[in-house]
């Protein structure tokens, strides 16, 4: 069998926040993971999108730090009003903005925030 990506990890501070956060974005988490040291989403494709608490990562490498940097997440939405709509929700539930939405050069409405643990998400649309 070929090696496949099947998993992206993240560490979350905290779980419930971290999963509220996504939970705006779509994802389909069930409540009662906020209350666990490991989570999980299927994203469509098979892959999951994990969590784990900072006490749980340093459960199998005590010398486990949080980064400052990390994956980013872009996420598509179905037109230009979308990407406003998800990123003032965000915002207003205490989201950290990076970059308000704009029309880019390249052809899409994006706008770019950071979620609870600092991970980069971006939020996007096709110009139509």
């Amino acid at each position: 069998m070929a090696t496949t990506l099947n998993g992206i990890g993240l560490a979350a501070a905290d779980m419930a926040t971290s999963l509220a956060f996504y939970r705006r974005l779509g994802l389909d988490i069930a409540a009662e993971a906020d209350h666990e040291p490991h989570a999980e989403a299927v994203l469509p494709g098979g892959i999951r999108l994990m969590w784990d608490t900072h006490a749980s990562l340093r459960g199998f490498d005590p010398d486990w730090t949080p980064s400052t940097g990390g994956p980013s997440f872009a996420f598509l939405c179905e037109d230009a009003s979308e990407v406003d709509r998800v990123h003032d929700e965000l915002v207003r539930a205490g989201s950290h903005n990076v970059k308000s939405p704009w029309d880019a050069p390249w052809g899409q409405r994006y706008a770019i925030l950071r979620d609870p643990d600092g991970y980069q998400v971006e939020l996007f649309a096709w110009a139509k």
